[in-house]
């Protein structure tokens, strides 16, 4: 028993400092202001609601409360208020963190299953429904 409890204090000092680790981070300076001009905050408003949280992943960058989408909300009006193309941006994004950042996905060699498997089951479904529909064996 006094090993057990040894072990989880040990433990609990090593884990503390990463624990912690957020916290202690002041947020972005651009992570819960907005933009002095209304059309880049515009632009970077429309970007955000466009990318997933990482954390969060059912919430966009723009309603998420997460630290890491804090950063990376003042990452967008950081390169909006420079003058970079929300686009550039959206590839920027994808680049570091993968497609799975971008609600609107590309279609890429490893993306395009998704965007055929539609299309092929509503095939399958319309061959199988004009097969059943057309009376074909019915004896009637």
């Amino acid at each position: 028993m006094r090993r057990l409890s040894l072990t989880l204090a040990l433990a609990g000092l090593v884990l503390a400092p990463a624990l912690r680790a957020d916290d202690s981070m002041p947020p972005a300076p651009w992570a819960y202001r907005q933009l002095p001009d209304a059309a880049q905050e515009a632009k970077a408003k429309a970007l955000m609601e466009t990318l997933r949280c990482l954390v969060c992943q059912s919430q966009s960058i723009a309603d998420s409360d997460a630290s890491i989408a804090g950063d990376m909300r003042s990452q967008v009006r950081e390169r909006i208020a420079a003058g970079e193309d929300p686009e550039a941006i959206r590839a920027w994004l994808i680049q570091r963190y993968g497609d799975y950042v971008s609600y609107e996905p590309r279609v890429t060699s490893l993306t395009w299953p998704l965007f055929a498997a539609p299309l092929v089951l509503l095939a399958l479904a319309a061959l199988l429904l004009r097969k059943r529909f057309t009376g074909k064996g019915d004896g009637a």
